[in-house]
């Protein structure tokens, strides 16, 4: 077969549908070069039994148009209707910067006179349906967020109104339901966590409110964390996504929708190739217990956590960083029941491993309400299990037990003790120093912290005045002359860091703090 690549020796080797070339006008060795690329070509056409992997022949799609075809009946077109108070004007719209049109639209929402009454705005966005039957579609909730009026468009241009059945503003999603006699085409949900850095998506929505529009690009990234909410796993891609694209899915190279398309980043308010999606194997739980409930049902086991940074993995004896440490444990809560405490380290769950601090909140929210899970945890450089009921969060929220606050500020004490090797200075947790600093908690065991070095350790990871130590190396600070004695048995026997737990203002967390010896004189510069 491979004669149809080739003729005589002297004449000229090419593939099939190109130009000859004018005799002696090619080296006989580039002739023999082209030759061995043309029958390796020739192999790989003609001998099917010859199978090259996907991943080997780079292989790229012709184009997405039969996949466009089926999955653009299931994208709808969102747009909310809200009334705004007498005397606002809508948001002035965004337009790269020398555009002529930010001049044009600043004039007419600047300079506009006569009466302002109520005003009408209306945003725009992007859904999918998820049930055909029942008429659910997905969006973002923040599409929809405070909306007097949702409309929904299908894509032959029926136009449909539209009731909130849910919203979760944690993953920022909202489920909506439309009633019509229309078959409706409604979306497959696919394997966000089996999805991998570079394969192909599609993207469908409704940029500017031009209507469904189909963009392609990548996976860029997958576990993004862009601090948007408790949840954060971002799918990353640089397809493109727009204003109007909100809500809108994102689907793999088989038409499954991976993740729902919810924010950009963008300094100039268009795409620049980075988006961000809710992965489908979050959102389809919480699609699922608000078709259920109207509502999300999480999990909640009443700690708060921290990440165990390498500082911290040393001074708890660990061989490497991983787990959720535990810096507070809610009264009465299913942790303390189950008898957790401060400095445990949760390494598995439910028989899932917590390989960082932020897995383990999805962990915990997506674990049936009421079950009871075996919990791995470390604790003073041992392993232990311990059994835990799991609550949920909802119910928690409402009695007030999940608390998110910050610290309090601080203000100057009068009476210090200097820690120059922690690069700051503690005093009694006395009345006058509760008062000082605005310290509420009476049952606040401790030292405070009076005034940090501003280019200390300590300094670097949060520690200030006002700050209250309350244990050092998970053992209770009962005084200043307590840590003192801590300090100096650190010094003597050369160890780096101290681990602290650290209240600010009702927020704990452990710190790390190295532990610098003094320098002595005559020491300097060498």
């Amino acid at each position: 077969m491979a004669d149809m690549f080739m003729k005589k020796e002297n004449s000229e080797i090419r593939a099939p549908g190109t130009p000859a070339r004018a005799s002696g006008s090619e080296p006989r060795s580039r002739r023999l070069a082209r030759a061995a690329a043309a029958l390796l070509l020739g192999a790989s056409l003609l001998a099917p039994s010859v199978a090259v992997p996907v991943h080997q022949a780079w292989a790229v799609p012709d184009d997405f148009a039969d996949l466009a075809e089926k999955l653009l009946p299931s994208v709808v077109n969102i747009s909310t209707t809200q009334t705004l108070e007498s005397g606002r004007m809508p948001d002035l719209p965004q337009f790269p910067d020398g555009s002529p049109f930010e001049d044009f639209f600043k004039d007419f929402f600047e300079n506009r006179t006569g009466p302002r009454g109520p005003q009408r705005a209306i945003s725009l966005g992007s859904g999918f349906v998820v049930d055909a039957k029942e008429g659910y579609i997905v969006t973002n909730n923040h599409v929809i967020r405070d909306a007097d009026e949702i409309t929904v468009v299908l894509q032959d241009d029926t136009v449909l109104k539209a009731t909130i059945r849910g919203v979760d503003e944690k993953t920022d999603l909202a489920l909506l339901k439309v009633e019509t006699d229309k078959p409706l085409h409604q979306i497959e949900w696919g394997d966000s966590d089996a999805a991998r850095v570079g394969e192909w998506v599609v993207a469908i929505g409704n940029p500017f409110g031009l209507g469904g529009s189909v963009t392609t690009g990548i996976i860029s990234a997958k576990t993004r964390d862009i601090n948007a909410g408790p949840y954060d796993s971002f799918i990353q891609t640089d397809a493109s996504i727009n204003k109007g694209n909100s809500g809108g899915p994102l689907f793999d190279e088989r038409g499954r929708v991976i993740g729902i398309n919810t924010v950009i980043f963008s300094p100039s308010g268009g795409s620049v190739g980075v988006g961000f999606a809710v992965p489908s194997n979050i959102a389809r739980q919480v699609v699922g217990d608000l078709v259920q409930y109207g509502q999300t049902r999480r999990g909640w086991i009443g700690v708060r956590i921290q990440t165990v940074t390498d500082d911290i993995a040393e001074g708890m004896g660990m061989t490497e960083k991983k787990g959720a440490l535990v810096s507070a444990v809610t009264e009465n809560g299913p942790a303390a029941k189950a008898g957790l405490k401060e400095g445990d380290v949760i390494l598995r769950f439910d028989g899932r491993d917590v390989a960082e601090m932020r897995s383990l909140p999805r962990i915990v929210s997506e674990t049936p309400i009421g079950k009871t899970v075996d919990v791995d945890v470390l604790r003073a450089g041992k392993t232990l299990t311990v059994k835990l009921d799991v609550a949920q969060l909802e119910e928690a929220e409402k009695e007030g037990l999940v608390d998110d606050t910050a610290g309090a500020p601080a203000k100057k004490n009068e009476v210090a003790t200097q820690l120059k090797a922690l690069g700051f200075s503690v005093a009694t947790l006395d009345a006058g120093a509760r008062k000082r600093f605005g310290i509420d908690n009476n049952d606040l065991k401790g030292v405070v912290v009076d005034s940090v070095d501003a280019s200390s350790d300590a300094a670097m990871k949060g520690i200030q005045p006002g700050s209250v130590l309350v244990q050092a190396d998970q053992k209770p600070i009962t005084g200043v002359a307590d840590l003192q004695k801590t300090v100096a048995a650190a010094l003597k026997g050369g160890k780096k860091l101290i681990l602290f737990l650290v209240d600010n203002g009702g927020t704990r967390s452990f710190v790390a703090v190295k532990v610098v010896e003094e320098t002595k004189k005559g020491d300097a510069g060498k």
